[in-house]
Order: structure tokens, then sequence, then C-alpha cells
């Protein structure tokens, strides 16, 4: 998320009433997680196991828990709860913005596009030229949506992230500024739902086609000319590169890629990267040839038993 201007390191410590380390001139112009962070920005930090990869990242300001060195060229914010003190920046620069009518004012709808009745369009939307919103869509605040995209009756784009802090008081939001973002020639089916970026976009890129009942998790990119079947539960912060087929009932855990042209049959469970130009099927999900010599080794386990018992007699 960039800011709209940029600011001073002055000014966002003053933002979140914290101590910091560096100029206070020093210029801050976004912030972003830790997978997404650019020169510039603010990732935030709240364990040790993590300072390393957030002070060596591209981030150029670090809202952290605890004085340690400063790199050379960077700055630090000093905060007793740096995830608590990340949602009031988000909440400062990207706040809830309530709607008056089923389609904002401020949305901007391409020509020959057909929005349904009863569909929900929000603050700050782009739709493109010849698209069709089907009814009862409901599309969350500053996404994008080319030309020539069909989403079916149900589906909701841009809920939050379901990224939470476990606290002794209960789960704690990490909130949600980020966009979805529909590329051309995209058709989602009905009761799809994909939600945005915590600080940047979650991406559907051109020409993909996603079936009924889709899950899409923050932060996700999914390439083009992809086939995505019913069912399919992909979770955050996934790379899927270029036609990708998954079919149904696939499960996909997070921050995994998923190499162009994989084929994930139904029912897999995908819990590493998978390398591109293979077909892969089963829990853990594994290429064919490895799956289907294991399947025949366990076939094979009843008859070792009984051979075994042989030799026992």
């Amino acid at each position: 998320m960039k800011f709209p201007k940029a600011h001073t390191l002055k000014n966002i410590a003053q933002i979140i009433d914290c101590e910091f380390i560096g100029t206070g001139d020093f210029p801050v112009l976004g912030m972003n997680e830790i997978h997404v962070v650019e020169t510039g920005d603010i990732v935030f930090v709240d364990h040790p196991k993590y300072y390393d990869k957030a002070l060596e990242s591209k981030a150029t300001v670090i809202l952290i828990n605890k004085k340690v060195d400063c790199p050379e060229g960077k700055a630090l914010l000093i905060s007793d709860d740096p995830f608590r003190d990340f949602n009031k920046l988000t909440n400062h620069f990207k706040p809830f913005q309530p709607s008056g009518c089923q389609i904002s004012k401020t949305a901007k709808i391409g020509k020959n596009t057909v929005i349904q009745p009863n569909c929900f369009i929000g603050n700050n939307v782009e739709i493109g030229d010849n698209c069709i919103i089907h009814s009862n869509v409901s599309i969350y605040d500053n996404a994008i949506i080319g030309n020539h995209v069909e989403i079916h009756s149900g589906s909701v784009l841009g809920a939050s992230a379901f990224y939470y802090k476990n606290r002794p008081s209960g789960f704690d939001p990490l909130k949600s500024g980020g966009r979805v973002v529909i590329e051309n020639h995209v058709d989602i089916g009905a009761a799809c739902t994909i939600d945005r970026g915590v600080t940047a976009d979650t991406t559907i890129k051109e020409g993909t086609k996603i079936d009924n009942q889709v899950q899409i998790g923050h932060d996700t990119v999914i390439g083009k000319k992809c086939l995505i079947a019913s069912q399919v539960g992909i979770a955050g912060c996934v790379i899927i590169e270029d036609e990708v087929t998954i079919w149904g009932q696939v499960g996909i855990t997070s921050g995994i890629t998923i190499g162009a042209k994989a084929v994930i049959s139904a029912k897999a469970g995908v819990s590493k990267s998978l390398e591109g130009g293979k077909s892969y099927f089963g829990i853990p999900a594994d290429d064919f040839r490895t799956k289907y010599k294991e399947i025949a080794s366990i076939r094979k386990i009843p008859e070792l038993l009984e051979k075994l018992k042989q030799l026992d007699k």
C-alpha cells in the first residue's frame, strides 16, 4: 500500500504514538507485509525469530517491539505492540468508508457493462468495458475489474483477509487495506469468494476461468489462462503461475508456488510448492508416477504381512 503522498518518520510516529530511531524528516512512502515490501515501506515484526528477515528486507522503516541496531539507510519505529500499530496505520490511511447506495457514486463503470439488480459496488471500484455482473454480487471498495469479465451470482470480491493474532482476550484481526484486481477476460463462477490483500493486491490474471464455490485467500496471485474447478480452497500468499489446472475440492496451503502448466487432480491436498508441467494428486499431493508407485507398494502390505506370518511359523 502506497500512501497518497510521502510522509515523514516523525509524522508516522505521531500517528501511532511511538518512539522512533532515525531523522524526523526521513521519508516514508507506504506500508506492506514482508513478502511484498518495497523500498520506502514500513514493515512490522513482533517476534525475535523474524527480526533479521525484517531488518534485512527491502523495507526502509521497521516497526519493531525492541530497540536493536538500526541498519544503515533505514529507520525504526519502536512499539510495544507492532501488530496493533500496523492496524492503526491501516485504519488511518485506508479507513472503512460506509456506502449509502448499492452502486457507489465514486465507482467507475465501463461501456456496455451490465450490472444486474441487487449488486453492491463499493467506493472507488473500477469496472471495465463489456462486463456482466450478475445479481447479488458484492464488490468491496477499491477493487479493479478489467474488460470482458463475467461474475456470477453470489460471489464476493474484497472481503477481509483471514489473518489473526491470538491474544489472551481472543483473536485480533489484522486489518485489510489491499485490493482485489481482476484482469481482462476472466470468468468467475457463482458463490466464489476472493479476499483482498492485507496491504497489496489479490490478483487474477488475464484469461483465467474460475468455477463455482472457489475460495481465494489474501494476496494470492493467479496467473494467466488458469482453470480452477468448483470447491477449490486456496490460502493466502499463494503464487499460481500461468496455465495451471486445478480440479474440484483441492486444498492449497499458504505461501507456496504452483509452477506453470501444472495439473492438480480433484481432492488433492497441496502442502508444498509444486514444479510446473507435471500432474499431481493425493494427500499430500505428489506427481502421478510417484503416487502410483506409493499406492502399489501399499497394496503389497497385506501380502508381505502374510509372508512374515508364514516365516514366523
